[in-house]
């Protein structure tokens, strides 16, 4: 599918302070996106460029192929849902939902039928005259959601939409959140600290670290095949191990905490490296010890264990390049 937005060689500086620092991106129309990353990364200045809130200091941004890096929020085909919803709590739910259409100049009845089709998709048409704040944290993430997308958007920006929530709602959210992209069909970029909510729902994460993009890949290539050590301890959990690759007899071996190690992996790795060695908690099976199993193997299953040898990262400033094993 065609790239519906593309970011090339963008960064931002706040004085001394680098907060995103040469980062192309590139997102197909439709597509399920996700900025994964820890406080500071850049990931949500990244988002605000996108959406007209931040200036960039270099490169440039493209929507469908037109270059809107220096066009205002207001005109671009991009709307964001922000952490607070940002509800007007004097006017009701329909009028809230239909506020942008109002001021583009829509007739009421007209933006009525559209508000009331936006709730219909996140469950809340029976909430069309109330007002925002007797409703729950939820319902209000919901509205702000009906609000984003009743003017059709080409992008929906979502920054940490979630993270107000309790762990119950939160769990619930996703599900709605990744059913109602489905259903509208819209790209969605979404940014957030929880690696839970990243692997659930998006298509594609983009993993940053100190203003830089370390890796991207479907949710899976991730967890299953991680670039460097950030990564592998970043999405989900792993065992880390210091370890060098020596010979023995019976080839490559990796030796950690004393014991050698055999494992496919070693013979990817320049004998004398100082490696890493890791794997999954679930990857591991303890074998008897009067099986037919050698001691000390490492069989290669799938993908069960990797060596991270010592070498940086694509904008990692301590990442180890993984071998898979």
């Amino acid at each position: 599918m065609a790239n519906i937005i593309s970011v090339k060689n963008l960064s931002k500086s706040f004085g001394q302070i680098i907060g995103v620092n040469d980062v192309s991106l590139s997102v197909e129309e439709g597509e399920f996106i996700t900025l994964l990353g820890p406080s500071g990364c850049g990931k949500s200045t990244l988002l605000r460029m996108m959406g007209g809130f931040e200036t960039p200091t270099h490169g440039r941004i493209f929507l469908a192929g037109q270059d809107v890096t220096d066009l205002p929020p207001n005109r671009r085909t991009i709307n964001m849902v922000f952490q607070d919803y940002a509800l007007f709590p004097h006017i009701s739910v329909g009028k809230n939902v239909g506020y942008g259409l109002r001021v583009a100049g829509m007739s009421k009845r007209e933006v009525a039928k559209k508000a009331h089709h936006a709730l219909t998709l996140v469950s809340l048409e029976d909430r069309f005259d109330d007002s925002p704040q007797v409703l729950s944290g939820g319902q209000r993430q919901r509205v702000a959601l009906a609000r984003a997308i009743v003017r059709r958007p080409k992008v929906l920006l979502l920054d940490e939409p979630l993270s107000a929530l309790d762990a119950n709602l939160r769990e619930q959210m996703q599900v709605e959140l990744k059913a109602l992209h489905t259903k509208v069909g819209l790209t969605f970029i979404l940014v957030t600290h929880d690696q839970t909510e990243a692997l659930t729902m998006s298509d594609r994460v983009v993993v940053m670290r100190s203003g830089k993009i370390v890796q991207i890949g479907t949710p899976q290539s991730l967890y299953e095949h991680p670039d460097t050590d950030y990564v592998a301890s970043f999405v989900g959990s792993t065992n880390l191990f210091r370890s060098r690759v020596e010979t023995s007899p019976d080839g490559p071996t990796i030796a950690c905490y004393g014991q050698p190690l055999r494992t496919p992996s070693a013979a990817s790795v320049p004998l004398g490296s100082e490696a890493l060695f890791g794997f999954r908690p679930e990857k591991a099976e303890l074998i008897r010890g009067d099986s037919a199993a050698r001691p000390n193997t490492l069989a290669r299953q799938g993908d069960q264990c990797a060596l991270l040898r010592s070498k940086r990262a694509r904008g990692g400033r301590s990442g180890r390049r993984t071998h898979p094993g």
